[in-house]
């Protein structure tokens, strides 16, 4: 399928891979493609969500205050405080011995991977598409083919993630009735670009 796509869907699919990556993320999520097409190559797409009022910079942050900053959450807390572990003073002890923000600055240990003779050190870089992410690349090529298109461009993967937008995604497109009025602005570029 990869075959198919042109040099601006590849470089939103590879700016996704960076993009999780650089978010910590253990997956290419959909959310992750979106910030690929956002800081991609095509920039009538890029100007055209835009004037949706979706931006790279504003998608990072709706993530950012979705994730929380913290691994824990409020939840979490209270329930480990039932049993006795006080989650400020584990982050305060931390402080004081590694410095001021410490966990904001921690960087995740080395990772094991298996290679072809066995298991050996190392991060291998590669990060795996979750099932939504696949599903929205499927989903661009049967835009593509619905539409008589021999190539898939970056608008059609985001045609494709606005057929069947994850929960995460319809919020960041800002509802049901933004990712609408996106699809149809979507075809429209496309259309004038033939």
């Amino acid at each position: 399928m990869f075959e198919r796509f042109d040099k601006t869907a590849k470089f939103a699919v590879i700016g996704a891979q960076e993009q999780a990556r650089e978010l910590r993320a253990p997956t290419i999520g959909p959310e992750h493609l979106l910030l690929g097409l956002l800081d991609g190559s095509d920039r009538a797409l890029t100007e055209l969500l835009g004037e949706a009022g979706i931006t790279a910079a504003g998608v990072r942050e709706a993530l950012a205050r979705k994730r929380g900053g913290e691994p824990l959450g409020a939840e979490d807390a209270a329930a480990l405080k039932s049993i006795g572990i006080d989650l400020d003073a584990v982050r305060e002890s931390l402080e004081a011995t590694f410095g001021e923000d410490a966990l904001e600055r921690a960087e995740p240990p080395e990772q094991q991977r298996r290679g072809l003779f066995g298991r050996g050190k190392g991060n291998s870089g590669h990060l795996p598409f979750t099932r939504e992410a696949k599903q929205t690349l499927e989903l661009s090529l049967r835009e593509a083919l619905a539409r008589k298109d021999n190539r898939i461009e970056a608008a059609h993967v985001l045609l494709g993630m606005l057929r069947d937008p994850t929960p995460t995604v319809r919020d960041l497109i800002g509802g049901d009735a933004a990712v609408t009025r996106l699809r149809g602005a979507t075809h429209a570029l496309l259309d004038r670009a033939a």
